[in-house]
């Protein structure tokens, strides 16, 4: 017997399948433009027949294809074999791929209409006998498919060229080997190129995604494709495959797709995704955009449409990868599978009744019942989700009366996700009420069940309807008050921070009593539509473009305006404005942002005109720049403003992101006009003002801003600021088997409702946008090995996360209260022991590499916050005393804070331990003092430093000889997150850093270097400090 083989999934995508097949068979039977061709028609759900003469490449062929579609699946019917007498079955109108022998090519071919038929033997793709209304088999988009060619072409297909270099052997298991080792990795490079060419033609659809309100704006993503990709697109959007991916997507699923896509994107789309202005071409994409004449004519429609006559379209040459080109059987026709459409009613056909009525025959019949039920199921489409759990409702019905108890709750369970509406409460609390124990243990077990019974049982009157569907922007049909006025802009993706929705409201509703009419939503809809595909459309000459930065974008361009540099176009980029002189195209530079003085707007005196005029005074310029903006002036003026100011402040705290609000701000001013057209629309639009309102409040005190280093906005893209409740920082590190990516040192932020966000820390970019680990708060993070972290949660689970696949593989489920602390070993790279705390004084220690408790001990009446690990023995915070034990439990030293604080009522908020000088260090609950004892005598009373207008310390760590302490304090009166420095030997305090508009919530060390401090949820940022 030979010996048993196990291989396990890859540890970046822990849902890969396990290929036990030769993937480059297909490669070998069909060119590449072919194989495009049948991936196609997979991806628009065809009705596919597969045909050989030879049985066994029926299903190794049909398999590999499934493969290539990896991490997308196939969701129809799939019989890779049908025999002589199941040839009726490629009669079935919905989508199926099945596999026939060659000898019945001419039959199905004859009898069946609109299927494709895909001949291995001969590498063909053709269509049945065509339908008059039939539509071509679009083509898949061109850049995708020339990349796909280009590195199918570059693979080598034939094992005896791959291994001609190497020594011949006579040894057969060693020539076995040879081939195994060279058909994995082969088959690996064959999953990476069909992986990419998927994530090539999928890659923008998030950019189109709302993630809060799960819909998808498959308008304007169609719009954002080139004429001929659209109608590729447009079938593909159609199916069921596609909606499951959007399901995914929208679940931030790290699987194969997001991993590749991750990988692979440009350090200018990682930057994007830690924006929240609009997005514009960049002057390098403008740069190398393709300027082949379809891209002009289109460019020269939108720019110039008086000329619109004098432009002929040029022609799009036709692909050689589309189905019309075959010869073999005229395609011209070819039918195109519809899903079954959704009509007004349904009818299902229930199974016949077979008598005697004894026991056997209906349990027979219940059976049948079922699977006649769970076949239909099977047959609908993404829209048809109200029949759909009608047929949960029926089968639910049906395993009840069959007393499959549990299998009936999981149909009823389903209700959620399809129709609430006919969600069976008193149905189901009657089930649980009737089940035994063994049963209601089992639903402990079963999660699903457990919050639904939690629901129905516990509260009947709250049960809510929990929606994974994804739903298309639809422009509202009635008036809108606030609240839906904010859903449906964040459903629209035009913004989605609920501050500025709520200053855009009170814009649009100037005049109006508070609501937003829909006739004006539209309007304001179309004009920032419009302004984006005007954006799209801006060329610049290669002179200007050499005058700006790559990374910069033209946000907004004036009318033709009279300036003291002559006639031109003002433009404006998220750094400067300058001139695009008229005539001879030329660049003049107006100022940077930085670089601005003052912004007035006045009139200009013109024969006996008055024209209003924009002034703007620099601060390295003598000169005042004027523009004649006339009708415009006002809307530049308070645009040039709000960016003036968003980069002050930017500067200031050292924040881009004040300058991409500043950039939506102003964008939506410029909407707001374009929308309203009426003498109030400039009040209205002052309305957005922010930064140029607020400047004079957001002063950074000289020592902040010179001991800040930078901001990041973990929360960017979310509807509001999420609270920092855990900082982490992991070093980077090299494993031969990772990403380059993965080498780079990290920062996890911890979020509420078990959200964490990854940042790069070598350029604090997004590494991992936001996943989740539970649903509740999380409490402390350590890193345990190279490729895990640990995170404790308040829900008493331990979730151990996969640093590459980013994904919670792993639960420790040992403790029975809220895990507060995690604790390695300090200095240990791949520590070796973890000691977990929860909330009721549990202690467990835990084999890193086993996941087993190798010892645990209960510290008695008391609750334990935090705890460190100092010379073999825990030091335990428990609020009203620190406990020193040895790590088998042994009490060794007790701190009771009543024995050092006589005269307060107070508890221990956190500790740090200065081993070289001997000392523990404490804040405590309600005192801006800092207290430190002696090791040698805790006994002794400790000695006090004050923290200047401090009203609240929550956290502090040690850093080199320094400590530092988080919490709230006044500045200028107004309460604000605060950071103190403290020297341990001088025992003063160096500096104090007024960091976040909230509390400071948490501090972390990354590598003695920096020090990162987090916010409350009113703010919800992370400051990097230097440390000196």
């Amino acid at each position: 017997m030979k010996p048993l083989q196990i291989v396990f999934p890859s540890r970046v995508d822990p849902e890969s399948p396990i290929i036990d097949l030769d993937l480059h068979l297909p490669l070998l039977c069909f060119s590449p433009e072919t194989v495009l061709q049948v991936l196609t028609c997979m991806l628009t759900e065809q009705r596919m027949v597969f045909f050989s003469s030879d049985w066994a490449l029926l299903t190794l062929v049909a398999e590999c294809f499934l493969v290539y579609l990896h991490p997308l699946q196939w969701q129809h019917t799939f019989v890779p074999i049908l025999s002589g007498q199941m040839l009726d079955f490629i009669m079935a109108p919905t989508s199926f791929l099945m596999g026939c022998h060659l000898d019945h090519f001419e039959e199905v071919s004859e009898e069946a209409d609109g299927l494709i038929l895909i001949n291995i033997d001969n590498g063909s793709v053709t269509c049945s006998k065509p339908l008059e209304d039939s539509v071509d088999i679009p083509d898949v988009p061109l850049l995708a498919a020339q990349t796909f060619i280009q590195r199918v072409q570059s693979l080598q297909l034939h094992q005896e060229l791959d291994l001609a270099h190497c020594s011949s052997s006579t040894d057969l298991n060693e020539g076995h080997g040879r081939r195994h080792a060279w058909q994995q990795k082969l088959n690996g490079q064959i999953q990476q190129v069909t992986l990419q060419l998927l994530v090539n033609i999928f890659r923008e659809v998030k950019n189109h995604l709302n993630y809060e309100h799960r819909v998808f704006n498959s308008e304007e993503f169609l719009k954002t494709r080139v004429p001929e990709d659209q109608q590729f697109y447009k079938q593909v959007l159609d199916t069921y495959m596609f909606h499951s991916f959007l399901k995914a997507r929208l679940s931030r699923r790290m699987d194969a797709f997001a991993q590749m896509e991750l990988s692979t994107q440009s350090e200018e789309d990682r930057i994007n995704g830690m924006l929240i202005s609009p997005r514009r071409p960049t002057i390098e994409k403008m740069a190398l955009r393709g300027s082949s004449p379809l891209h002009v004519a289109h460019r020269r429609i939108v720019v110039s449409m008086p000329n619109l006559q004098d432009i002929a379209t040029p022609e799009v040459q036709p692909r050689n990868s589309s189905l019309r080109k075959v010869d073999a059987v005229s395609c011209k026709g070819c039918s195109k599978a519809q899903n079954v459409a959704p009509k007004s009613s349904y009818t299902f056909k229930i199974p016949e009744i077979h008598f005697p009525l004894v026991t056997q025959c209906v349990d027979a019949y219940y059976t049948d019942f079922i699977e006649l039920l769970s076949k239909a199921m099977s047959f609908l489409g993404p829209d048809s989700s109200a029949l759909l759990a009608r047929y949960f409702y029926l089968r639910g019905l049906i395993q009840l009366v069959q007393g499959r108890l549990l299998n009936a709750l999981l149909d009823f369970q389903n209700l959620y996700k399809t129709d609430i509406r006919i969600f069976p409460a008193d149905l189901v609390k009657r089930t649980v009420a009737l089940m035994s124990a063994p049963e209601r243990a089992k639903i402990e077990q079963t999660p699903e069940l457990k919050r639904l019974i939690n629901q129905v049982v516990d509260k009947p009157g709250e049960v809510a309807k929990v929606d994974d569907h994804v739903k298309n922007f639809e422009l509202p049909k009635k008036h809108l008050q606030l609240d839906d006025f904010v859903k449906r802009v964040q459903e629209s993706g035009i913004v989605k921070d609920t501050d500025i929705i709520h200053r855009l409201f009170d814009a649009l509703a100037v005049g109006h009593q508070k609501q937003i009419d829909p006739e004006t939503f539209r309007d304001f809809y179309n004009c920032w539509k419009e302004a984006e595909a005007e954006a799209q459309d801006v060329s610049l000459p290669s002179s200007v473009m050499e005058r700006l930065d790559k990374n910069e974008c033209v946000y907004k361009l004036s009318s033709s305006v009279k300036t003291t540099h002559g006639v031109g176009k003002i433009a404006m980029t998220q750094k400067r404005l300058f001139l695009l002189t008229e005539g001879r195209p030329g660049y003049v530079e107006i100022s940077t942002f930085r670089n601005i003085e003052e912004v007035r707007n006045t009139t200009a005196v013109f024969l006996l005109l008055r024209i209003p005029t924009l002034k703007i005074k620099m601060v390295s310029k003598k000169e005042v720049f004027e523009a004649n903006l006339k009708s415009e002036c006002d809307l530049w003026h308070l645009m040039v403003k709000e960016m003036w100011a968003g980069k002050k402040l930017a500067d200031d705290h050292k924040d881009p992101q004040y300058i991409q609000q500043a950039l939506t701000t102003v964008l939506l001013m410029d909407a707001v006009v374009g929308t309203l057209q009426s003498s109030n629309a400039i009040y209205a639009a002052s309305k957005l003002s922010y930064f140029d309102k607020m400047k004079n409040e957001m002063s950074v005190p000289k020592t902040t801003s010179e001991t800040l280093k930078h901001k990041i906005n973990p929360s960017a893209g979310e509807t509001f600021p999420q609270a920092i409740d855990v900082l982490l920082y992991t070093p980077g590190h090299l494993d031969p088997a990772e990403k380059i990516t993965d080498a780079h040192p990290k920062l996890w932020c911890a979020l509420s409702e078990g959200k964490v966000v990854v940042f790069d820390a070598s350029s604090w970019t997004i590494h991992q946008h936001c996943f989740k680990v539970g649903t509740a708060k999380l409490n402390c993070m350590v890193m345990a090995e190279q490729n895990q972290v640990w995170i404790g949660s308040e829900d008493s689970v331990i979730y151990i996360i996969n640093v590459h696949s980013m994904s919670c593989h792993k639960q420790l489920t040992d403790h029975r209260a809220s895990v507060v602390d995690l604790i390695v070993q300090g200095g240990e790279k791949a520590p070796s022991e973890v000691y977990s705390c929860s909330r009721d004084g549990m202690v467990l220690a835990w084999n890193v590499s086993t996941l087993r408790v190798t010892s645990r001990f209960q510290l008695p009446g008391c609750t334990l916050m935090s705890a460190r690990l100092h010379q073999g023995c825990l030091w335990c915070c428990t609020g009203n005393s620190i406990v020193v034990v040895t790590t088998n439990g042994c009490l060794r030293q007790e701190l009771k804070i009543e024995e050092s604080f006589c005269e307060m009522s107070t508890s221990f908020l956190g500790f740090q331990l200065i081993p070289e000088q001997e000392q523990l260090w404490a804040a405590c609950a309600a005192y801006s003092k800092v207290y430190f004892w002696s090791l040698q005598d805790l006994a002794q009373a400790p000695q006090r430093i004050p923290l200047q207008d401090c009203t609240e310390v929550s956290c502090m760590i040690r850093v080199k000889r320094q400590i530092w302490v988080g919490g709230r304090g006044l500045s200028q009166g107004q309460p604000k997150g605060k950071v103190y420095v403290i020297d341990t030997e001088t025992k003063t305090v160096d500096k104090e850093l007024v960091a976040h508009a909230d509390a400071v919530t948490t501090l972390c060390s990354a590598e003695d270097r920096y020090v990162l401090s987090g916010s409350g949820r009113e703010e919800g940022k992370v400051a990097i400090w230097k440390v000196e």
